[in-house]
């Protein structure tokens, strides 16, 4: 079988020359190692390293001030206990008073006052209050005693005035208002007519008569 290799690629041939020039270098590399030279280093030679240490401050705990001691309780009254053999020096002094026939004494009464009691109205009770000769003659005396004002009249104004009066426990009229009017001199005359009226027959609660509070519409109309 034939060798691949070509003579000029065979390093089988110049091995020794290679271990030769190995073995040279490495003679020379340790005598350089002799000869070096060793330098002492001493401590002086170095830099000094200087630290500039501050002081640290000192801070001072702040001391909280105690708390102020609670005040003082209160004094107690103190009770004397005594026996009953013992005697007691505080003693009640009363004096003499004669009394004879010159001797005046004043008694002083004091009126109570009378507190006033205001009745109670009704708005509603069992037999109400009735002009005399019943609604009929009401409206009879109405339409006969209210007199149209002018100026109600010149300005066309027409319409119902409620009234509200009291009627008391002896038939009297009283506590006359206007619940809602027209004006036009319409809520005057409507509170004349009613003031003017005569005694009703009272409202009966009970059997008794009482207060009673009465609604009356009084009609304005232009004819």
């Amino acid at each position: 079988m034939e060798d691949k290799k070509s003579p000029i690629a065979n390093l089988e041939k110049k091995k020794g020359t290679y271990f030769a020039i190995g073995l040279m270098m490495s003679l020379a590399l340790i005598l350089g190692l002799f000869e070096l030279k060793t330098f002492d280093i001493s401590a002086s030679d170095l830099g000094q390293l200087h630290l500039d240490l501050m002081e640290e401050e000192v801070i001072p705990i702040s001391q909280q001030a105690p708390p102020p001691p609670p005040p003082p309780p209160a004094p107690t009254t103190q009770i004397q206990i005594v026996e009953d053999d013992e005697e007691i020096e505080d003693e009640l002094i009363i004096e003499d008073m004669e009394v004879d026939e010159e001797t005046k004494v004043e008694v002083i009464f004091e009126e109570a006052e009378e507190e006033v009691h205001e009745e109670e109205i009704f708005t509603i009770v069992e037999k109400m209050p009735e002009f005399p000769g019943g609604t009929e003659q009401l409206f009879r005396y109405l339409g006969k005693n209210i007199e149209y004002p002018p100026m109600a009249k010149d300005a066309g104004i027409k319409g119902k005035v409620y009234v509200t009066f009291v009627v008391d426990k002896d038939g009297s009229i009283k506590d006359v208002k206007v619940l809602r009017g027209i004006g036009g001199g319409c809520d005057e005359e409507a509170i004349r007519v009613v003031k003017g009226m005569p005694k009703w027959n009272p409202g009966k609660q009970r059997g008794k008569a009482v207060r009673v509070q009465y609604n009356l519409p009084i009609n304005f109309i232009l004819k």
